[in-house]
């Protein structure tokens, strides 16, 4: 994996995907009537109201007699596409953790989609208070938009943050036993992380996915986005990458020679060098 940052496609392809996925996740009533349809007429009835209600092409035409249209259907498929480019081309910046893994990809290029998010929220904010301010007209979906987004950034930021190891860690008393207790340590944490990642999921996957995704929960807003259906089911995947993601790490740092922690690791020299730059300091 390259070093060198900067490029456009850092910017295009994790755009690319937010859009996509964007797209699919406030379409997705349309795939479960086309893929799961609810065996109860009236639930049937219900999502079909609410994906027309919702529904951004009205005027296509589903394809293969289902509610998708055609833009639907290719922005299912490109998804899996541009993830994988993703991937396969996100480069490592010299302040990130340099001992990655070629599996570490995904992780980071989760990174790179939640910087995109940020971005995003923060335009959404900005068009927000310049609406309401400037031109006094409010819109009534900037807030539940912003909201919806960073709580996307808050769960996918927990996946890089376990892939660069930057979490919140105590070393008082790591540092001071043996390279052996210290892998029994870290064995011990990621198998504890594990077990609550299993009976997470095994104790609300019916309350999240059966209610909340499958019957399409909305937020009861004028601008009603389905937050309840997507963050909740967001959680337990989320839950789930971090937990492989810390059994990922645990096999990537096995072998690595014990290290001691200071407060000098909490310092960027590269920041430090680049705030004596801008006050003038040699």
């Amino acid at each position: 994996m390259e070093e060198q940052t900067g490029s456009p496609r850092e910017w295009l392809i994790p755009f690319a995907f937010v859009f996509c996925a964007g797209w699919a996740v406030w379409h997705t009533p349309a795939y479960i009537l086309d893929f799961l349809p609810p065996e109860n007429p009236s639930l049937f009835d219900q999502m079909s109201e609410l994906h027309l209600r919702k529904d951004v092409t009205p005027g296509l035409s589903g394809l293969f007699g289902g509610k998708a249209d055609i833009i639907d259907w290719a922005v299912l498929f490109l998804m899996p596409i541009i993830f994988y480019i993703g991937t396969r081309t996100v480069r490592v910046a010299h302040m990130e953790f340099q001992h990655w893994r070629p599996i570490d990809r995904i992780a980071l290029f989760v990174g790179r989609v939640t910087m995109i998010l940020i971005i995003s929220m923060t335009a959404v904010m900005l068009y927000e208070v310049f609406l309401r301010y400037v031109v006094e007209r409010p819109t009534l979906w900037a807030n539940e938009l912003t909201l919806w987004i960073a709580g996307y950034v808050f769960m996918c930021s927990g996946l890089y943050a376990m892939q660069q190891r930057c979490h919140i860690r105590i070393f008082l008393l790591y540092d001071m036993v043996p390279r052996w207790m210290q892998r029994l340590f870290d064995i011990i944490s990621v198998l504890l992380l594990v077990v609550f990642a299993f009976f997470l999921v095994y104790g609300s996957f019916h309350q999240v996915f059966v209610i909340k995704f499958y019957k399409w929960e909305m937020f009861g807003t004028a601008f009603d986005p389905p937050i309840p259906a997507t963050i909740q089911p967001m959680i337990l995947v989320m839950v789930v990458l971090i937990a492989i993601q810390a059994v990922i790490n645990l096999i990537s740092d096995w072998n690595l020679e014990q290290t001691v922690h200071t407060a000098a690791d909490d310092i960027d020299e590269d920041e430090l060098e680049a705030i004596k730059r801008s006050v003038g300091s040699d």
